[in-house]
């Protein structure tokens, strides 16, 4: 999937014939967690770049101007990134459980973890799959005689706020990339949050013991913050769906584009704020492949001076 995940024989032999090229392989980046971390950062990638941008214009001018099929690819982007997203924090943050609270029954080798993160890519995939099914695009005609094209969902039991179809699965995917997650996640950070924290005599560990905790503690700070940011960005938009179906007078007023737009950017300032964190608080996820591009540009320059 990513350059540093491949054979280390490979990555051995390309860095010793050229001594310019930058290691991939470089120890501190290869670990589970990073693994995880380059996977959520690709989905909040693919969400910033894919449906951020559409779904913007589409509230602002109240007309989809893309087209049915990307209408189809934007939901379904918009649903199997949220829930990549979510199963990967809950896949952190129970790597980290098992790696701090239980040692010596951490198994998570590199190659599970790329075969977790094929695995949660394809849960997401299934679980967005209605977006497949149900995405259309509609011309409705709006005060003044105006026609604009909608991109919605259209349920064979009709449309939201309506359709009790779309409500059950708004409620599963609530429960299954909000709900279960935070849930799981506060009690694997609140045990961490226990085991490092709790008390224990300075003399009884070595500075190396020592440093190993705080290295730890920052880790966790750091994915206690995601976690935290994840949970808050995502109730109002979560809620605002439940609550407009059991009172449907919300969604004929006035003020509720405005509404739905300001929860709607809420949600997405998740997947903005979470690249802001990793680069404050984990100094090796960007000094690396800072390092890498460097190495590679000069690689890059070698191999033209040598032509």
């Amino acid at each position: 999937m990513f350059p540093h995940l491949r054979g280390d024989r490979l990555e051995n032999h390309s860095q010793d014939s050229n001594p310019d090229l930058p290691n991939t392989t470089h120890r501190r980046m290869r670990t589970v967690t990073n693994y995880f971390l380059v996977n959520l950062s690709v989905a909040d990638l693919l969400i910033s770049l894919l449906n951020c941008v559409f779904n913007f214009i589409f509230m602002i001018n109240s007309d989809w101007p893309f087209g049915a099929l990307y209408c189809t690819v934007n939901n379904f982007i918009s649903y199997i990134t949220v829930a990549a997203s979510a199963f990967t924090l809950v896949a952190i943050s129970m790597d980290r459980y098992m790696a701090i609270v239980r040692p010596l029954h951490h198994s998570l080798s590199r190659g599970r973890a790329i075969v977790a993160t094929i695995f949660i890519w394809l849960a997401s995939g299934l679980l967005a799959t209605p977006c497949l099914l149900y995405s259309d695009t509609m011309t409705k005609r709006y005060i003044g005689g105006q026609m604009r094209v909608v991109c919605y969902m259209k349920w064979p039991d009709g449309t939201y706020p309506t359709s009790m179809t779309e409500y059950m699965y708004n409620v599963v995917f609530l429960a299954l990339t909000y709900l279960v997650p935070v849930t799981v996640m506060a009690v694997c950070y609140s045990l961490m949050g226990r085991e490092l924290w709790g008390n224990r005599s300075i003399g009884e560990l070595t500075q190396r013991q020592l440093d190993a905790i705080k290295s730890k503690r920052k880790v966790v700070r750091m994915f206690i913050l995601v976690v935290c940011i994840f949970a808050l960005c995502w109730l109002p938009y979560h809620g605002f769906f439940i609550y407009a179906y059991h009172n449907n007078d919300v969604t004929r007023t006035s003020y509720v584009q405005h509404m739905y737009l300001t929860f709607y950017w809420f949600a997405m300032a998740n997947a903005m704020v979470n690249p802001a964190i990793y680069y404050w608080m984990n100094v090796s996820y960007t000094t690396h492949p800072l390092r890498w591009l460097r190495g590679l540009t000069r690689y890059s320059r070698s191999r033209l001076d040598c032509r």
